[in-house]
């Protein structure tokens, strides 16, 4: 029963979070008409939400140590709602910022610490089939999040793009707080407040600079140079923390070899990832001429085959085992993803739906893998720094898929000019090739990597309702 129900619980926040990362990117040009302002100003509400994201997860281990798990978790989902509640009563964009940079405190708390419930709560050899309840709504979110902001946007206020949120939010609190356990770390560690400014700092820098790279929002130098700059901020932070016992980022944890492989693996099969939402809306509207709402409906099919995928991730993962299928699934995700790069706009949707609804597949299968994976040598006493280090890995690959995208975009096209989807099948060819190279790295797992996760085919063989 464990196994579906705090994973469920903790997917409601990671559904929440997901659904609204992506669901406000459809609705901007409505939200900057209304507020009076430039579409292309408007950008930095979901500018400000990544960032304020990056500065505040390293802290978040500390906080559930310091604090208790469940009441992080419960307090951050507030945190959100009051954040999304301040965004849809935003009268002007400095309001709307303030809620985002508002919201993205609470999912920095909210996600990471989730999952860090979750990982104190079930027993290592059902993580498998736990992974499978809890990343199945964080890759429904963003797939149904461009129709649902577009029907909203259209025939509702946009506002309601924020109000959605507290009922969902309400719901995670009273499950949270009726479900899962009080855990909290027996040993107090001090706050490491240099190296949580120093990350920040340079945390903030990067994924500033990935989201203004390419997308002409500031010059192209400004956007390398900052880049620079937050390489030589985290390079410091990485060269302090080595030398001390208590660094709010734990980059020591690198030095397990199952942990390792699955952070620089994982952050590379997620730069194709994080670019499909903002390559596949273009290519379908711009590239082919569909509406957004055949974009929407269209891209959508990816949500069936991770629904469809919980119910073989153990199974498949119990069978081969975590080295094989992580190195086969990511050659074959990655060339789904790039295999959409060879549609052209005479090309029926309905393949493209195919195309998606097996990458779907191959894609949620490997999210499951590697995040069960990263933690499988990973003692107790570690998970909250664990978290930590993969939550910010994860949201720095995310914002650099799309930072890739955008760029290539940008080297291919005429200034000033809309791509063609020519132009767009050479960003969805080079990202997809990128998602595949991470096979190289899973090659690197020992071949009984994992083995003690192994009993989730014990639970993938028992019937749906007794998991």
């Amino acid at each position: 029963m464990r196994i579906r129900t705090v994973p469920l619980i903790v997917a409601s926040a990671l559904f929440m979070e997901h659904l609204d990362s992506t669901i406000i990117a459809t609705a901007l040009p409505v939200m900057a008409d209304d507020l009076g302002v430039p579409t292309i100003a408007l950008n930095l509400a979901i500018t400000a939400y990544l960032i304020s994201m990056a500065v505040f997860i390293p802290a978040s281990g500390w906080m559930a140590d310091r604090f208790g798990a469940r009441r992080v978790f419960v307090s951050a989902i507030g945190v959100f709602m009051a954040g999304s509640v301040l965004c849809g009563l935003a009268p002007s964009m400095t309001v709307l910022i303030l809620g985002r940079l508002l919201q993205g405190l609470g999912g920095a708390m909210m996600v990471p610490v989730g999952r860090l419930v979750m990982l104190r709560t079930v027993p290592k050899d059902d993580l498998v089939a736990a992974m499978a309840w809890l990343t199945v709504p964080a890759l429904i979110g963003p797939v149904i999040g461009p129709p649902l902001g577009g029907l909203i946007a259209t025939y509702a206020s946009w506002r309601w793009i924020f109000w959605i949120n507290v009922p969902i939010g309400f719901a995670g609190i009273a499950l949270a707080l009726a479900f899962l356990p009080a855990i909290r770390e027996e040993e107090r560690t001090p706050f490491d407040t240099t190296g949580f400014l120093l990350s920040a700092v340079g945390l903030a820098t990067g994924v500033f600079a990935f989201e203004t790279l390419g997308r002409d929002i500031v010059p192209l130098p400004v956007s390398l140079g900052l880049a620079g700059a937050a390489g030589l901020i985290l390079w410091a932070y990485v060269r302090r923390a080595r030398g001390i016992a208590q660094p709010i980022i734990d980059v020591g944890l690198l030095r397990i070899p199952t942990f390792r492989i699955a952070v620089t693996g994982g952050s590379l099969f997620r730069i194709g990832i994080g670019a499909l939402p903002f390559l596949l809306p273009l290519q379908i509207q711009i590239g082919f001429g569909h509406s957004a709402l055949e974009s929407g409906l269209t891209t959508f099919i990816a949500a069936a085959a991770a629904m469809m995928m919980k119910f073989a991730a153990a199974t498949i993962i119990g069978r081969f085992g975590f080295r094989s299928t992580l190195i086969v699934n990511s050659a074959l995700g990655g060339l789904m993803t790039a295999s959409i790069a060879l549609i052209g706009v005479g090309t029926p949707l309905g393949l493209m739906m195919v195309l998606l609804f097996v990458g779907g597949f191959f894609r949620s299968l490997n999210f499951t893998a590697i995040n069960a994976i990263a933690y499988a040598d990973i003692e107790p006493h570690q998970m909250s720094r664990a978290t930590s280090l993969t939550s910010m890995a994860q949201q720095i690959s995310l914002s650099a898929g799309v930072a890739v995208a955008a760029m290539i975009l940008h080297m291919v096209t005429a200034a000033g000019a809309e791509p063609d989807a020519g132009r767009i099948s050479l960003a969805l060819a080079a990202v997809g090739i990128a998602s595949g190279l991470s096979a190289l790295i899973f090659a690197q797992l020992r071949p009984g990597a994992g083995a003690s996760l192994q009993g989730g085919r014990r639970a993938a063989a028992e019937p749906d309702g007794q998991a």
